[in-house]
């Protein structure tokens, strides 16, 4: 990502990730709090015709190893938004997988980091090992 400007994928840049995608590469976004608007404008750059759509709780990603019935667990509090994951499918398969008011990823960060409790980030490492083992399966 080049990162001046308002530009963050190059048109190589995305077109790049685009090609990986379609080639059976896979592709896992933590929001992180504050960057929706940056992911979904860049993720069109990749795929001007598709967009994020929301990720049912039937989906596989949710039914690997560990079975979340009620999809994205929610890790960290913001504005009190429930978690929600969404998806870019290309050709019926999920090649981006975007978890949106969950941040996953600090659940995986060292404890002291956001102070955690250990059901948390069990929850945050479980829905980890699910996104792994379905990149690497389908």
């Amino acid at each position: 990502m080049t990162g001046h400007g308002n530009v963050f994928f190059s048109e190589s840049e995305a077109e790049n990730l685009r090609n990986y995608l379609k080639a059976g590469g896979f592709l896992h976004i933590s929001d992180n709090y504050g960057l929706d608007e940056f992911i979904r404008r860049e993720m069109l750059k990749v795929f001007p015709n598709l967009k994020f759509v929301e990720i049912p709780y039937t989906h596989p990603i949710y039914n690997q190893t560990y079975k979340l019935a009620n999809g994205l667990p929610k890790i960290h509090q913001h504005n009190n938004q429930p978690p929600q994951g969404f998806g870019i499918f290309v050709n019926n398969r999920l090649v981006c997988f975007y978890d949106y008011e969950s941040d996953l990823s600090d659940g995986w960060e060292n404890k002291e980091i956001h102070n955690n409790s250990d059901t948390i980030r069990k929850k945050a490492l479980q829905m980890g090992a699910n996104i792994i083992q379905f990149a690497f399966s389908n």
